[in-house]
């Protein structure tokens, strides 16, 4: 696409920044906007030892489905052009996106911990994100490569919880 002054627009995607990269410049963002007037004067809400304990049990999950991943020599990046191995067994069993849930949750116990309101909008662009934007890329891959096993195993286990 050509702008008006002649200049090129890059050719950047959204899924060139992986969801986590996604979620720490949100939240880096947000606290410091909430640093701003009128912000300063909203309340917070922290609590550090809550929100350590819901960042480690969101950050469970990516860990061992990233484990589950390089044990049966699969490959973690969501941008991958192919998956060697359809994995349906472990967390894949009760969630077919345990890493992108452990992030959602992740980023909700960074919220907390720090307390800043803004940052509590962060779960929520994240998900967003991911359940429109990466999901949906990274599903169409899977159905390509893996087909009818790739359906069958959406129909068992569901998106998120």
């Amino acid at each position: 696409m050509v702008w008006s002054c002649g200049c090129r627009r890059a050719n950047t995607d959204v899924k060139t920044i992986p969801p986590p990269i996604w979620a720490v410049l949100a939240l880096v963002a947000t606290y410091f906007v909430s640093g701003f007037p009128p912000f300063v004067t909203w309340p917070s809400w922290q609590s550090q030892p809550i929100g350590a304990l819901i960042f480690a049990l969101g950050m469970t999950g990516p860990v061992i489905a990233i484990t589950q991943f390089r044990s049966v020599g699969t490959e973690v990046s969501p941008t991958s052009e192919i998956n060697h191995h359809l994995v349906v067994s472990g967390l894949y069993g009760v969630t077919r996106n345990p890493m992108y849930l452990g992030l959602t949750i992740a980023s909700l116990g960074i919220a907390i911990f720090f307390g800043r309101p803004l940052m509590f909008a962060v779960p929520l662009f994240v998900f967003v994100i991911i359940n429109w934007i990466f999901i949906p890329f990274e599903e169409a891959k899977m159905r390509r490569q893996f087909g009818a096993e790739f359906d069958s195993y959406t129909q068992r286990v569901r998106r998120w919880l």
